[in-house]
């Protein structure tokens, strides 16, 4: 391989970082810039917030299955990539055609004007983020290309040729345009390259060390601005008019291993469309209540504080939860009756669901008779005995018993509209989820977990089984595709949280399966009918494999 050969391609691969770095940069002033604004105003809160908008139900899907709650990491990294591949190849288009290269990066900066514009809420002081951080991408990817130029001279210069000749043949042409080549190309490992390549070494290194310093300032800065945390912990809430019923004795499963009855904050899952969580004070929060409806009102926080409030254990579950997944989980929550909410609207004739809207613009739609019944449908403010978590819909969040999150559990919630199915969709049954989402009946086997290794002889089984607003009156286990044999059940807190249970049998060393199913009190024995979650929930009996020794 020639020397000018091995150049061209060292070249080419550093035009390639030098886009990679280059984006870095945009991305980095962005954050920097954006930390005056809004969190959707950066570039890739923006990007991923609308490639999660057009993510299709089965890529959804297989990212939950896969990630779990670390979906959106999952997003972040590829993007990331994605995000860097692209770079590269502007890099090299950049160094070996300035035009097209300046052209690549100004379409790319007017595709994240497009999504951060397209955002629920957004403005056009919005855009400024996104244009200064382009502009500086551009500048630094300029100065790179040069640079790389340059020392491309140095290599391709005669011989003898004085080095301070290669600044004015470098100056003398577009970045990106082909520099006049004379003389042998034998010489790229000459010192004048040598010193010109350490030279795009040095400005790489420079604009990656201040696009890192922009990325980490803007975050640093964007968290100064914000008082959120301290204002969160500073909250003080009333006694409720109607405090939680005391968990009975024995609501906990004897297993060792089987989860917690409440669920803490930290470890309660989080499945929502928002890739940056939204950072509304209570101070500033009011929901709009609207529609077809006698009278359209506006409710603040300190509204709800001065209302009275009931407190609930109550189990919450996705509807992308597969069987025997571990999306669901329970809690106590703090909040303002939905029906009271909605009498005072009083509803037209006509009207059959409640419109949720979120400040980050995802919507659900709950039919509007189980916001008006007898069950503890409300605008929850706490969870757990503190003010929600940012994560969990601070300051003010849906929770409605009986039916999965996507069609009642919106956080940070700021509308709810009273109208009609056919005039209205949400944001997941416009992507081929079902209009209403009951929960299914279903059990979790939890110890032994699947594939794990036990001692021979007593082993216990213990899990979880839920059926909201039905209430479990028997979970049944069957081991080595046995008779079906039923379980201890643990004491019931209500019909609306998850029931635990227990159960133990004497097996000899090998390989063993556990299949486990619950019943209900309305609907009865749950269906052993394997349905996967879209569009309206997964189904069917679970089956764990374990080994004793």
């Amino acid at each position: 391989m020639t020397h000018s050969t091995r150049g061209r391609r060292g070249s080419t691969v550093l035009a390639a970082l030098a886009g990679i770095i280059a984006a870095g940069q945009v991305l980095g002033v962005a954050e920097l810039v954006g930390a005056f604004f809004r969190a959707s105003a950066t570039p890739v809160i923006a990007m991923g917030s609308t490639f999660i908008d057009f993510t299709p139900s089965w890529m959804k899907d297989f990212a939950i299955e896969t990630f779990g709650t670390n979906d959106k990491l999952a997003l972040l990294v590829g993007m990331g990539v994605t995000i860097a591949l692209l770079a590269a190849v502007l890099g090299v288009v950049a160094y070996r055609r300035w035009v097209l290269g300046a052209a690549g990066v100004l379409l790319m900066g007017a595709i994240i004007l497009a999504a951060v514009l397209t955002r629920a809420g957004a403005s056009l002081p919005d855009m400024i983020p996104t244009v200064i951080g382009t502009a500086a991408g551009l500048l630094a990817l300029r100065w790179l290309v040069a640079r790389l130029h340059r020392a491309d001279d140095a290599a391709t210069r005669p011989t003898g040729t004085e080095s301070s000749e290669a600044p004015e043949a470098a100056a003398g042409a577009a970045p990106g345009d082909e520099l006049p080549r004379t003389g042998s190309t034998s010489s790229a490992g000459t010192p004048g390259h040598a010193t010109s390549r350490r030279g795009f070494f040095a400005a790489a290194g420079v604009t990656a060390v201040v696009a890192a310093a922009a990325a980490g300032g803007g975050r640093l800065l964007a968290g100064a601005r914000s008082n959120l945390a301290a204002a969160r912990d500073s909250l003080r809430f009333p006694a409720p008019a109607s405090p939680a019923p005391p968990l009975p004795d024995g609501v906990q499963s004897p297993v060792e291993g089987v989860t917690s009855f409440v669920t803490p904050n930290s470890d309660f899952y989080r499945i929502d469309t928002a890739l940056s969580v939204p950072q509304l004070s209570a101070e500033d929060w009011v929901l709009r209540v609207h529609g077809m409806v006698e009278e359209e009102f506006e409710l603040s926080f300190q509204d709800l504080l001065d209302a009275d409030l009931i407190e609930r254990h109550i189990t919450l579950t996705c509807v992308s939860n597969p069987v025997g997944g571990g999306l669901v989980g329970t809690a106590k929550w703090l909040g303002y009756p939905l029906r009271e909410v909605l009498a005072r609207a009083r509803p037209l004739d006509g009207a059959d669901m409640v419109l949720s809207t979120s400040s980050d613009g995802f919507s659900a739609s709950t039919p509007l008779p189980v916001l008006q019944d007898d069950r503890d449908a409300i605008l929850a403010v706490a969870m757990n005995d503190e003010p929600l978590p940012a994560e969990h819909g601070f300051p003010v969040r849906m929770v409605v018993p009986g039916l999965y999150g996507y069609v009642s559990a919106t956080k940070w919630v700021v509308d709810l509209e009273v109208t009609r199915f056919a005039d209205a969709t949400a944001y997941w049954s416009d992507r081929g989820w079902a209009e209403r989402g009951p929960i299914k009946t279903m059990t979790r086997v939890e110890v032994p977990k699947p594939f794990a290794s036990v001692d021979a002889g007593q082993v216990m089984i213990g899990g979880v089984a839920w059926s909201q607003q039905r209430g479990i009156t028997k979970v049944e286990v069957s081991v080595d595709d046995g008779a079906w044999e039923a379980v201890d059940l643990a004491a019931e807190a209500s019909v609306d949280t998850w029931r635990q249970w227990s159960h133990a049998v004497t097996l000899d060393a090998g390989l063993h399966t556990i299949r486990a199913r619950a019943t209900d009190a309305v609907d009865g024995l749950q269906t052993d009918e394997r349905a996967e979650t879209v569009p309206d929930g997964a189904s069917g009996w679970q089956l764990v494999q374990f080994t004793v020794d």
